[in-house]
């Protein structure tokens, strides 16, 4: 009989993985057949993906009710990192497919970048090494008043899971006052970690300083920070997203910086990412990073041997874990 097929599916434009797989292979290789497909976002799953019988899929082509209707074989798909948008979890439940993800693998990397970015713009970092690098030595006034003490701040966070939670233990240690609303979150976890809750996101919005979003991307969540929400922020407020793009909408954020109701945002994503025109990038008071905030070639290693781990279970007809339908 020939050997179980394992398909680590990757977009053409990101090489995240080598051709030779070699995080992967020592988990899979007395197991099944490993192969590398380097696939266009839109084009068409080849017969090799269609007849695999797990799927290793990084962020990018996304696993539709009519792929995986052609799935005979498959007995796990994997998304090789937090979020599993890309797949339609529904219909793999109905066809009897798990989907699994590796929701640990960035949790230090991706709270360290929420702080990272939420004190580069307290601390006006890029602005002042701008001013150094040009010959001048000069702090305006209304650069200088955006340099706020942490202690003197509240630092909001919407969605307190695994990440959430280590952003909330950062900015703790940094001095903010960390309040939090999670609707998912069991009672009792503020006095856990100690922190604030609040009841609705309404109310987080307006007592914090800083908005930092750590929530998946959902029906729920899609387009939830609009105009109305960011218009209930304090005025001279900071909103933080290393969460998923499409949970804020770029428009009215980038009209609220450009207003000055906001003082600033860190994006590590952004809506319909990457930016895409001139203007979007000259948005005055704005720092984007290039959807980074999980990278680290230890997290790199980690993601890329749970996703392993769990294929190997699933061919081997054995439980798989992380399961998110």
């Amino acid at each position: 009989m020939s050997r179980p097929l394992v398909v680590i599916l990757c977009p053409k434009e990101f090489k995240f993985t080598d051709p030779a797989a070699t995080i992967e292979t020592p988990f899979l290789a007395d197991v099944a057949d490993l192969k590398t497909v380097w696939l266009d976002f839109n084009a068409p799953f080849p017969a090799e993906v269609l007849d695999a019988h797990a799927i290793i899929l990084w962020h990018g082509p996304l696993v539709t009710a009519a792929v995986i209707a052609q799935l005979i074989n498959c007995r796990a798909i994997i998304r090789n990192g937090v979020g599993f948008d890309s797949v339609d979890i529904a219909a793999a439940a109905l066809a009897g497919i798990p989907v699994c993800n590796v929701p640990d693998y960035g949790t230090e990397e991706v709270a360290d970048h929420a702080v990272a970015l939420t004190l580069a713009l307290y601390r006006q970092l890029f602005p002042l090494d701008a001013e150094a690098k040009s010959l001048g030595w000069k702090i305006e006034q209304p650069r200088a008043a955006k340099m706020r003490r942490l202690r003197t701040q509240t630092f909001g966070i919407i969605g307190l899971g695994r990440i959430g939670t280590a952003t909330a233990l950062r900015a703790k240690a940094f001095g903010f006052r960390v309040v939090f609303f999670d609707p998912y979150a069991p009672t009792g976890t503020q006095k856990a970690i100690g922190i604030e809750r609040v009841g609705s996101l309404d109310e987080l919005l307006k007592i914090s300083d800083t908005i930092s979003i750590h929530c998946p991307l959902s029906t729920e969540t899609r387009g939830m920070i609009g105009e109305k929400e960011i218009a209930r922020m304090k005025p001279g407020a900071f909103l933080v997203n290393t969460a998923r793009g499409e949970i804020v909408q770029k428009v009215p954020v980038f009209a609220a910086l450009r207003s000055g109701h906001l003082a600033g945002a860190g994006l590590d994503v952004v809506e319909a990412e990457p930016l895409r025109t001139a203007d979007e990038a000259a948005t005055p008071n704005l720092i984007v990073t290039c959807h980074a905030a999980f990278c680290s070639p230890e997290g790199m290693i980690e993601m890329r041997s749970t996703s392993a781990k769990i294929a190997r279970a699933a061919v081997l007809g054995e439980t798989v874990w992380n399961r998110v339908n």
